[in-house]
């Protein structure tokens, strides 16, 4: 059994996520590693092709990381036979353009959330590609998060019973820009409609295969967006006005039951186990989900309290938890989906996170500004 190359067009990746999940961490670590190993033992290596509309911003990525080739001509690496699977990592309002040219070339098709701004065009995308019988994903990180699949092996298991609730909090302070000893960290599309930017747009498509997989389909959303801060600095230094929420709060109902709450601000300051958390509590048992760690408590060793304001609580909070130790592991998330799809193109291994399912988080996004406007309960239909 011999090894084999698969060529991959990686477009628009100069970006933070783009550099650093998708080609350093996943696709190079991969090359690295001497590449997946598929059902017949043998390895399938990535073999990178940088594209962009910037030159420079293209030429230095790929001198930086060993990446022999790279060009802003799109169409002719499109032509190419030696890549079929075309990735795109670029801004959000031309992933449609470049996903169209890409199945239109016949390439399988692979790129990050969310699909488009709106849910028509993130379904005629997966439609496009159903029709053309390409192989399609859509990156669903969380999903393999240490703490995430740490959870899901407790669900397995039954230690919660049944789950009753789940209240997700997410965010950090990101930095407005306005003193130089505080530069932004975030770039400034992030705070523009016109760019694809937004807190919902961005972290509801999230919550809503987070939600899907792991507690129940959402079937309803409440949802309060906010635009707490109206200005912000750009990359250049200079003010500029936000047009879109930075911060949201939304309660989402499922076809289980389950209820779950996730406050997602970029105006918050953290006083919690890490960035992301979620407490899942059942009937008998409850969890902390963090990105990489999970605590526990069973109803065993779960405190009785007793109200009383006028004299500090004789309960330490934080005592009758304990983390879940690693049971194996745990590799990078977005490398981990990377080499399932790879194993999809390859040998048509099951990947159920595709194109389609990638709609339901541009349609969620969708529905829960449609409830901050309209400031009512919005139900979830099931998808084309």
């Amino acid at each position: 059994m011999s090894d084999k190359t698969i060529g991959i067009i990686m477009n628009g990746v100069t970006g933070r996520m783009g550099t650093n999940q998708h080609l350093v961490r996943s696709i190079l670590a991969i090359r690295e590693q001497g590449g997946v190993v598929l059902s017949d033992g043998s390895r399938l290596i990535p073999e990178p092709v940088l594209t962009g509309r910037n030159a420079d911003k293209v030429r230095r990525l790929a001198e930086a990381h060993g990446v022999a080739k790279h060009t802003t001509d799109l169409d002719a690496v499109l032509a190419d036979p030696a890549y079929p699977i075309f990735f795109d990592a670029s801004g959000t309002p031309y992933r449609k353009a470049f996903l169209e040219r890409a199945i239109a070339a016949g390439k399988h098709v692979y790129c990050e959330k969310p699909t488009a701004t709106v849910v028509a065009d993130a379904l005629s995308i997966a439609e496009t590609a159903e029709a053309a019988g390409v192989k399609n994903g859509t990156v669903q990180d969380k999903l393999w998060l240490p703490g995430i699949r740490k959870f899901q092996l407790l669900k397995e298991q039954g230690f919660f019973g049944r789950i009753l609730s789940v209240r997700g909090e997410f965010g950090y302070w990101v930095f407005t820009g306005e003193y130089d000893g505080q530069p932004i960290q975030r770039p400034s599309w992030n705070y523009r409609k016109e760019d694809g930017g937004g807190l919902v747009v961005d972290m509801h498509c999230h919550w809503r295969y987070v939600i899907d997989n792991c507690f129940g389909n959402v079937t309803r959303v409440f949802c309060k967006a906010a635009r707490h801060i109206p200005e912000r600095r750009d990359e250049a230094g200079n003010m500029y006005p936000c047009t879109t929420d930075d911060s949201a709060y939304a309660v989402f109902e499922t076809d289980s039951g389950v209820v779950c709450q996730f406050n997602s601000s970029w105006n918050v300051r953290v006083r919690r186990d890490d960035l992301f958390t979620m407490q899942v509590d059942g009937t008998k048992g409850s969890a902390i989900v963090g990105l990489r760690k999970c605590w526990v408590q069973h109803e065993s060793m779960t405190p009785r309290p007793v109200w009383n304001p006028d004299i500090d609580s004789p309960i330490d909070y934080y005592a009758d938890w304990n983390e879940v130790p690693d049971q194996l592991p745990f590799d990078n998330a977005f490398k981990v989906q990377w080499e399932m799809f790879l194993k999809h193109v390859a040998e048509d291994a099951p990947f159920p996170w595709t194109l389609r399912e990638g709609a339901k988080g541009v349609q969620l996004a969708e529905l829960s500004l449609q409830s901050d406007a309209e400031g009512r309960w919005i139900d979830v239909p099931a998808l084309g």
